[in-house]
């Protein structure tokens, strides 16, 4: 069961910070896959075998890695590495989808070591990659950053504006999930970084033209308030809260009035 050992993986210490294994340890996490089965699944990312034998084989060979690596363990991900890269740039978008969707489940099976070596410039290159892709790390946003070190976390706030723009601006799906994965990412961020990186994005979801994306973002700010209430630092939830008076219950628009009626609203039920 997949799941079960994942959640052995995250809350075994050893694991989690021990990053060298002996060759005695390293050859037997090896012997419990046979080299032929292995050998067979790492050749699956041949380009002639795709066009020869079948079209969706290296979407397959993607979707089953993080099995793969799971069985190895991390001490043999020298074996997938070099799969893996070759996956993640792929020809066909479905191959990196598949890729884009597990890649926070990869992470923890490798630690925070190997992750911020292997996986960070895998998951840079998805976030720049076509918005079939992008969902897929938008998704799973919070799950992926929350396995990196704060400094290296920081790092992306300048990037999450750019999840503001898509390909087809009628995907107001892709900014519904951003301010879902938002709420979450309150949790792993300063008050600073809240009213700086955050706050700006909140606000610009708080006057989509979809009502399914305003009402989650009024729930995102309703969160913020709150975050930035109990923080040691008082005065980013008083500016926000001028800011809200300012921009919404003072706006000469009703629909802006309107919004600052709903995010009140939302605040009650904390």
């Amino acid at each position: 069961n997949m799941d079960s050992a994942l959640h052995y993986i995250h809350n075994d210490s050893d694991l989690s910070t021990n990053s060298s294994f002996s060759p005695e340890e390293e050859r037997k996490s090896k012997d419990v896959v046979p080299q032929a089965l292995l050998d067979q699944y790492l050749s699956m990312t041949d380009p002639s075998r795709a066009q020869t034998v079948d079209t969706e084989i290296a979407k397959h060979c993607a979707y089953s890695l993080p099995g793969v690596a799971l069985t190895l363990g991390r001490q043999n991900w020298h074996c997938l590495k070099d799969t893996y890269e070759t996956l993640a740039s792929d020809m066909q978008w479905k191959v990196r989808r598949t890729l884009a969707f597990s890649i926070h489940e990869l992470a923890l099976i490798l630690g925070d070591q190997l992750t911020a070596g292997d996986l960070v410039p895998v998951f840079n290159g998805f976030l720049k990659d076509l918005d079939e892709v992008r969902i897929g790390v938008l998704k799973h946003l919070h799950d992926f950053l929350k396995l990196l070190h704060l400094d290296k976390r920081r790092e992306y706030l300048y990037q999450l504006q750019e999840f503001l723009v898509t390909d087809n601006s009628r995907n107001w799906r892709f900014r519904a999930e951003l301010a879902e994965q938002l709420i979450l990412l309150l949790d792993l961020y300063s008050a600073r970084d809240i009213y700086d990186y955050l706050r700006p994005i909140a606000f610009s979801l708080c006057a989509d033209k979809v009502s399914s994306v305003r009402w989650i973002s009024y729930q995102l700010v309703s969160e913020m308030v709150k975050k930035l209430y109990v923080a040691s630092t008082s005065t980013f939830v008083v500016d926000l809260m001028d800011e809200l008076v300012e921009k919404f219950c003072r706006c000469h628009k009703w629909s802006g009035r309107q919004t600052f009626v709903f995010i009140c609203q939302v605040k009650r039920h904390f």
